[in-house]
């Protein structure tokens, strides 16, 4: 998964288990994090996991928080063949969920914990507000296609050298007219949910995408 390579280029996976030991040093940190223990309630990481990935979110994003820059920057050294900025665009946004303008550590680790140790259903829901790109709890196909046209850039002509300019709009073509059931221009999360859930094709294109979160 890109979002364990996520770990590595902040940092996070780098700390031997003896640096964990030490309390967290919040005072030259511009954004504070809420405390372990509410975050530890809120994700599936425990206390330890906690401290090991904040020292190196701090180690990489001294200010506390990330920026879509860095974001870009993270996933076109992921990416070097194709331009993933538009995809780290949609990403960024959907991490940042109060949508200020930056990726907290606690975004950062709720996004995490649902990507990495979520059930089935926490996923979808996370991937519906990928797709959501202006968020007013709907799914149009031009969205759709903008997600599935940022990916197709990202994954660059070395990955698919034989795909033509339409292939991105046909995948989509297909895919919204299984999701939208009753035809009214628009995927709610639960047909998306639905639909994802009992098309076998639909869910493998659901762990192929995965590969790029």
């Amino acid at each position: 998964f890109a979002s364990i390579k996520l770990l590595h280029i902040l940092g996070l996976i780098s700390f031997s288990e003896d640096s964990v030991e030490d309390e967290l040093e919040l005072s030259a940190v511009r954004h504070r994090p809420e405390g372990l223990e509410q975050l530890e309630a809120q994700t599936r990481f425990s206390r330890k996991e906690l401290q090991i990935l904040y020292r190196g979110f701090k180690n990489e994003c001294p200010s506390g928080v990330v920026n879509e820059e860095t974001f870009k920057d993270i996933y076109a050294q992921f990416f070097p063949q194709g331009d993933a900025s538009t995809y780290a665009h949609f990403l960024f946004n959907a991490f940042d969920t109060d949508h200020n303008g930056s990726v907290s550590f606690e975004d950062f680790v709720m996004g995490l914990s649902i990507l990495l140790r979520g059930t089935v259903q926490e996923k979808l829901i996370w991937a519906f507000n990928l797709y959501d790109i202006n968020k007013d709890g709907y799914i149009t196909k031009e969205e759709m296609l903008d997600i599935m046209k940022a990916i197709y850039d990202m994954m660059g002509k070395c990955t698919y050298p034989v795909l033509k300019e339409e292939t991105p709009r046909q995948h989509v073509e297909v895919f919204f007219q299984k999701m939208d059931k009753n035809k009214d221009g628009v995927v709610t999360i639960d047909e998306f949910i639905d639909c994802c859930q009992n098309d076998e094709n639909i869910m493998r294109s659901m762990h192929l995408f995965e590969n790029v979160l």
